[in-house]
């Protein structure tokens, strides 16, 4: 299966920066950062400033391809939710929608409980918003002269 193509406006991408806001101080939470699976930022709130946000996105994404991989081995489809404990800070990572991951980063102030129960929501809410993203996408492309064209068409053009 194709993934569809997510193309993010101005609109998506406040409603997409409010929640993580929301999170950060709904969930006591030191930062919330939203990369896809790709290990691709998307957006992030909190304590950020001494943070590397592209090397912390790109490892995150490849933290839940290994860890979809142990899932597989042990024949679950996969770990949705992945909590790293430090000893000053931890990660909670979920992913959303198939598309996303959700990292939110805390310390004592906050519990895994309370990141827990305010990831959920959030996710409800995130994936809510991809899925309109991928329905006005794709009401979009059927406009243009290229949406009747496959994958499989350009690989049969370019072929011998």
């Amino acid at each position: 299966m194709v993934d569809q193509q997510m193309v993010m406006y101005e609109e998506e991408f406040k409603q997409i920066s409010a929640i993580c806001e929301r999170l950060t101080r709904e969930a006591n939470a030191k930062a919330v950062l939203l990369v896809d699976k790709n290990g691709q930022y998307i957006t992030s709130h909190g304590e950020i400033d001494n943070l590397d946000t592209t090397s912390l996105a790109s490892l995150t994404a490849g933290n839940i391809a290994a860890t979809s991989g142990l899932a597989k081995l042990i024949g679950e489809k996969e770990f949705p939710n992945v909590f790293h404990e430090g000893e000053k800070d931890n990660l909670h990572l979920s992913i959303v929608a198939q598309r996303a991951i959700l990292v939110v980063m805390f310390d004592h102030r906050s519990s895994l409980g309370l990141v827990r129960l305010r990831v959920k929501k959030a996710s409800e809410e995130l994936a809510h918003i991809f899925n309109a993203m991928i329905a006005k996408a794709q009401t979009h492309a059927q406009g243009t002269p290229f949406a009747e064209i496959t994958d499989d068409d350009i690989d049969n053009l370019f072929s011998e």
